[in-house]
């Protein structure tokens, strides 16, 4: 088990005699090994398959967070553990960050803010122009739950949505666009709501940038490997695209010196779902899920 939060820890203790192996050595693992038929964890953790090699009875895995990357899922599936997450509630959180982001980039909010605090603000309208949103054509790569609560969004900004992903969504009233370069090449902005993982490593490149053009702005509320970040550095340097809001960063934390010099770029540190709500709302629920593992052998959240 991997601390989620004094909420659902101390349930887990209380109410199932949950053990802390964080804080437990190696020894001691082993020796109590046997005993363990669920695991409790989170996204930025996550379960390698050497891990659960670790526990010859383990039944189930439970974690903290909607991604699950850092989840060997298909060593879990080859010996029939079930994995669970907490998505939806987090999603309007998340979707919201992606906002935050996707506004302060094009209205320049950051820069602005420093050039108050820096004595800059003497004379009005000297500040440089920013992108107006509204109106404009926002694609999004991924539409599962995160991605329809950014596209909500974009249609309450009178924006055209469209998106891109590993299938249609007949359900919804967005164009689906096969093709991510296309979709870039069409998008004013370009916000990444996909799984993490192997699938979508790099996925945006040098082209897709280049497609998204000087006028773009890309946010990533997705994982940091999904965009190439070399690329990346090169296209907001030379401003072949117009800037980038960045909840995510490949080999974070922390962002490269490169980046940090960059006045294009807005940074948040992977605070996407850090609010007091949304994350006692997430032990909520994985305690849900441990509960109903517990109780039918079954996930509330089953991945």
């Amino acid at each position: 088990m991997i601390s989620i939060g004094e909420l659902a820890d101390s349930q887990l203790r209380e109410q199932h005699s949950a053990v802390s192996l964080w804080d437990k050595d190696a020894a001691f693992i082993d020796a109590h090994a046997a005993e363990v038929e669920l695991l409790v964890t989170t996204a930025r953790i996550g379960c390698s398959a050497e891990t659960m090699g670790r526990f010859p009875r383990l039944r189930g895995i439970c974690s903290w967070g909607a991604g699950y990357d850092t989840i060997d899922v298909a060593a879990a599936r080859a010996r029939g553990i079930p994995v669970s997450n907490t998505p939806g509630v987090l999603d309007g959180c998340v979707a919201d960050m992606a906002w935050a982001l996707l506004l302060a980039s094009a209205r320049r909010v950051a820069e602005g803010d420093q050039y108050v605090r820096d004595g800059k603000w003497v004379r009005l309208g000297e500040f440089p122009l920013g992108l107006r949103v509204s109106g404009k054509r926002l694609g999004i790569v991924g539409m599962g739950h995160i991605g329809q609560a950014i596209a909500r969004r974009g249609v309450g900004f009178d924006m055209d949505v469209r998106y891109t992903g590993r299938s249609a969504k007949p359900d919804l009233p967005h164009t689906f666009m096969p093709d991510l370069t296309e979709l870039a090449d069409w998008a004013d902005f370009l916000v990444l709501a996909c799984v993490g993982g192997a699938s979508t490593f790099h996925i945006v490149n040098a082209e897709v940038l280049k497609a998204l053009g000087p006028q773009g702005i890309v946010v990533n509320i997705a994982r940091g490997t999904v965009i190439d970040q070399a690329a990346l550095i090169d296209a907001l340097i030379h401003r072949t695209i117009a800037g980038a809001g960045l909840d995510v960063l490949e080999g974070e934390p922390g962002a490269p010196e490169a980046m940090r010099q960059l006045p294009n770029v807005v940074f948040t540190p992977h605070m996407a779902s850090a609010t007091t709500d949304t994350r006692i709302d997430m032990q909520r629920c994985v305690v849900a899920n441990v509960e109903q593992f517990l109780s039918t052998g079954s996930m509330l959240n089953p991945i």
